[in-house]
């Protein structure tokens, strides 16, 4: 079993205080007895063109300070963080969006890049070109960011590479209120984790406006937990494989993605079948 702590706060500009939310909910996720603490995209960092318009000036030493800082408090606590923040690059090459993936002893183990940037993210960031797959406690995790969730072919493949459970982290917030996405983010997370069978932690940026909160979805699609919308807060909820889901897929998935389309016999000698014109 897997206790996953998911977290949310009002992501901003200053470094500082959102590394001091972090380690404030590090040592609460420690508190509930969570083996994982899971942060939203840039949650350390910031969101470039969203928090501040472009890297300017940034305060790039500041960034790993912090980050230091926070690996540290990792390793004193004994937990796995998945900490959303920016990875800088060789100039002239622009960032990456990222998820550090830190162990127990607050050493960075894996990175995972954003690998499907919005346009505007593509204007201020590199994108990434690779999976992070890592397991605890016999659970199969995997990374993503936000927008690549809009791609079923990457979970396609996390579902061939046999992944449990996806952290996958967004920043959808400071809009100027209610969107489409209120109504599309959670629920095609939700399509993402029944038609795969995954376990999946959502966690979002709770800076207002955010069009929805931070949410935990078991391998049926059902949201197990989530929490307040526009409000910081945390949640623990347990992966367990053990327990067994709905899965109306599991006879058909492989056969499926092995591209045969359908559950029947391969041929079927009937006229009336052939004919599709007639009564």
């Amino acid at each position: 079993m897997l206790k996953v702590a998911t977290c949310q706060f009002a992501v901003g500009a200053s470094i500082k205080r959102n590394s001091q939310r972090i380690c404030e909910f590090l040592r609460k996720a420690k508190k509930a007895k969570a083996d994982i603490v899971h942060f939203s995209e840039c949650a350390l960092s910031g969101y470039v063109g969203t928090d501040f318009p472009n890297f300017e000036g940034y305060d790039w030493e500041l960034l790993k300070v912090e980050t230091q800082k926070i690996m540290a408090l990792a390793a004193e606590l004994r937990l796995w963080v998945v900490l959303g923040s920016t990875h800088p690059l060789t100039k002239p090459n622009k960032p990456h969006n990222s998820l550090y993936l830190i162990n127990p002893e607050g050493k960075i183990v894996d990175r995972y890049d954003k690998r499907f940037c919005t346009p505007g993210d593509l204007r201020r960031l590199t994108p990434g070109s690779r999976f992070v797959d890592f397991t605890i406690n016999g659970v199969k995790c995997s990374l993503l960011i936000c927008f690549d969730l809009r791609f079923p072919e990457i979970y396609r493949q996390l579902y061939k590479q046999k992944v449990n459970c996806i952290f996958q982290s967004f920043y959808n917030a400071r809009q100027k209120g209610p969107s489409v996405h209120t109504h599309i983010m959670r629920q095609t997370m939700q399509c993402r984790a029944a038609t795969n069978h995954f376990w999946t932690s959502c966690t979002n940026s709770s800076g207002y406006y955010a069009p929805y909160p931070s949410c935990f979805i078991q391998p049926d699609g059902k949201i197990v937990k989530q929490l307040r919308q526009n409000r910081p807060g945390i949640m623990v909820n347990t992966v367990d494989l053990r327990k067994k889901f709905y899965d109306p897929m599991a006879d058909f998935r492989d056969t499926a993605i092995k591209g045969k389309l359908s559950n029947g016999p391969k041929f079927i000698k009937d006229p009336r079948s052939r004919n599709v014109t007639t009564l």
